[in-house]
C-alpha cells in the first residue's frame, strides 16, 4: 500500500484543467450567433466560434458565459442558464485539458450585436449554413445546436458527439 499524503498535498498532484464558458444564442429562426475573430487574435484570427472565453478564478461557468456575451457582444442576458453541452479536451495548443460548458439562449428582444475590439464580424447561422474557417469542428456546433433546439445536454470528447 502506498504512502498516504495529506489531501491539499494530494490535490496539488492532480491534472489541473482551464474551464470555458460558451453562449449559443438562437435568433427568431434557430440560427446561431458566430463572431470572427479579428486581426491580432494570434492563432483564432479570421476564424469563428460561439462567444465565450476562459471562466476567471472563484467565478461559476454560467456567470462566465454571461460576461463574455456582455464583452464580446454587448448582449445582456438575464434568463436563467439552459446548460447544452459540456466538452472535455485533453490538450488544447499544448495549455493541457480544458473542460467546456455550453449555453443556449434566445436573442433577447430588442438586443443589438455590439462587438468588442477582440472580433471584426458577427453572423447568424445554421448548422448547415457555417463560414468557414471555424475555430473548432463544425460536428461541434452541430451537435450543440441540436441540443439547444431539444433543451437536453450533449456531452462531446475532443469536441465531437460520443
Amino acid at each position: 500500500m502506498g504512502d498516504w499524503i495529506p489531501r491539499e498535498k494530494w490535490v496539488k498532484t492532480q491534472p489541473q484543467a482551464l474551464v470555458a464558458s460558451c453562449v449559443m444564442l438562437l435568433d427568431d429562426h434557430d440560427r446561431m450567433l458566430l463572431l470572427r475573430y479579428g486581426p491580432g487574435q494570434e492563432d483564432a484570427s479570421g476564424t469563428w466560434w460561439l462567444p465565450g472565453g476562459m471562466v476567471d478564478e472563484g467565478e461559476n461557468p454560467w456567470p462566465a458565459a454571461r460576461r463574455e456575451m456582455l464583452e464580446e457582444t454587448g448582449i445582456t442576458l438575464d434568463s436563467k442558464p439552459c446548460l447544452i453541452g459540456i466538452d472535455h479536451r485533453t490538450n488544447v495548443l499544448g495549455t493541457g485539458p480544458v473542460v467546456d460548458y455550453f449555453f443556449a439562449e434566445r436573442l433577447p428582444v430588442g438586443q443589438h450585436i455590439q462587438l468588442s475590439p477582440e472580433h471584426d464580424q458577427h453572423a447568424f447561422h445554421h448548422p448547415t449554413d457555417l463560414p468557414d474557417p471555424l475555430a473548432a469542428h463544425p460536428q461541434t456546433l452541430a451537435a450543440l445546436h441540436a441540443a439547444a433546439l431539444v433543451g437536453r445536454a450533449t456531452y462531446l470528447q475532443e469536441g465531437m458527439p460520443t
